[in-house]
């Protein structure tokens, strides 16, 4: 058992953790830039790296070989360059205006998607003395963000003579690239190269996601973009492909309290679980404030000394509760898995989101900033990222 405030890992602290198998993230980004067939590939962090942890799961994938990272917003990017990475960092979402001299001094690539702002940017660039790179959307059928085809050749061919710009990029977005029928993602493919034909002078065409590149590397045209499989996931609807995936974050804690409970007593709120039988029942310091979905109450399982336990009762916002009677010499202390491997039994993101009606990039995504990441090489801590500390490299990860 651990000691009081020392967790078995050398960490102090509230007993609750994810781990990120950086070896395992290599292996991703090596797997997905195979199929590629020689084209560049972007690793999406995003989202807090879908809640790996931005600065650490974008470091460890430039080094596996990523040519750039993807953001979806300027913050995120500035947090990557604050960070010390130097790589480029293409922003495919939406900018508003007032942020060209941001965009030029953090040397991001912003995704433009109209006049206005590819004005203001050029301008801004003129005055910083720059030739700023900018990327287009091609809006092919998915009806959220980017130009249509028309207005995207339109606004392209302006960039074009604008010499403060470079137009470095043409990308479209899939609606259903998960999917087994693959007629509509044909479509939009077609609806793409039609307007990558009409500007054959732009260097970078890309179009496939993590989904795409499994199924059908034959697009991966200049750049490649994945996301959910560098983090060892497969896309919804797709159940094994072309690569093998290894799972990135697993997410642990401890059992702090064990409580014996009589037939006929109840757990947590709303007294929803009873007892049938004298049990003993394992507090874990995590919650739906964590990002433990609620509605694994009564519903859900964890991983105790390599057996599957209910979540029993209604998961709380810090805390919740499992059914431990049937796991031989469980103690307080002992490690609880909520996601990832612990001797022969595992948990999947994939499962807990068909549990819940969601997605595996829900329940990654939604593990909160609270949750300390631990970045492992070897099975090794070498740096950490916590609300009170930024990402630290191996020489200064001791000191928290």
């Amino acid at each position: 058992m651990a000691s009081e405030g020392q967790q078995g890992n050398g960490r102090r602290g509230r007993p609750l953790w994810a781990e990120i198998d950086l070896d395992a993230l290599a292996h991703n980004v090596r797997a997905l830039k195979s199929l590629a067939g020689g084209a560049e590939l972007a690793a999406v962090v995003k989202a807090n790296a879908y809640g790996h942890g931005a600065v650490g799961a974008g470091r460890a994938a430039l080094e596996a070989g990523a040519d750039r990272l993807a953001v979806i917003c300027v913050e995120e990017g500035e947090q990557l360059r604050q960070a010390g990475i130097e790589a480029p960092i293409l922003v495919m979402g939406y900018t508003p205006l007032g942020e060209e001299r941001r965009i030029i001094e953090l040397r991001l690539t912003p995704t433009v998607n109209s006049r206005d702002q590819a004005e203001a940017l050029a301008a801004a660039a003129v005055e910083a003395g720059v030739v700023q790179a900018v990327h287009v959307k091609v809006d092919t059928g998915l009806n959220r963000f980017g130009l249509r085809p028309p207005e995207a050749i339109a606004l392209a061919g302006w960039i074009r003579d604008v010499p403060s710009l470079q137009l470095e990029g043409l990308f479209t977005h899939f609606a259903n690239a998960d999917e087994g029928d693959k007629s509509y993602t044909l479509e939009q493919y077609r609806a793409f190269t039609q307007t990558a034909e009409r500007l054959p002078w732009v260097p970078l065409r890309h179009v496939s996601n993590t989904a795409n590149l499994l199924d059908m590397p034959e697009m991966s045209l200049d750049l490649v973009r994945p996301g959910i499989g560098i983090f060892g996931c497969y896309p919804a609807g797709n159940r094994r492909s072309s690569a093998e995936l290894r799972p990135v974050l697993s997410l642990r804690s401890r059992i702090v309290r064990l409580s014996p409970l009589p037939a006929g007593e109840t757990v947590s709120y709303g007294r929803t679980w009873r007892a049938e039988r004298p049990s003993l029942i394992g507090l874990v310091t995590c919650g739906y404030g964590d990002g433990l979905p609620r509605v694994l109450s009564n519903r859900g399982s964890l991983l105790v000394r390599g057996r599957r336990v209910p979540i029993v009762g209604r998961v709380c916002m810090d805390m919740s509760m499992a059914d431990v009677t049937d796991v031989p010499e469980v103690a307080e202390g002992d490690e609880v898995t909520i996601i990832g491997r612990d001797g022969e039994g595992q948990i999947t993101a994939e499962e807990i989101g068909e549990l819940c009606g969601t997605i595996s990039y829900e329940i990654l995504c939604g593990i909160a900033a609270r949750v300390p990441r631990l970045f492992l090489r070897q099975g090794q801590v070498i740096g950490a990222e916590t609300l009170v500390h930024k990402p630290a490299e191996e020489a200064s990860v001791q000191a928290w």
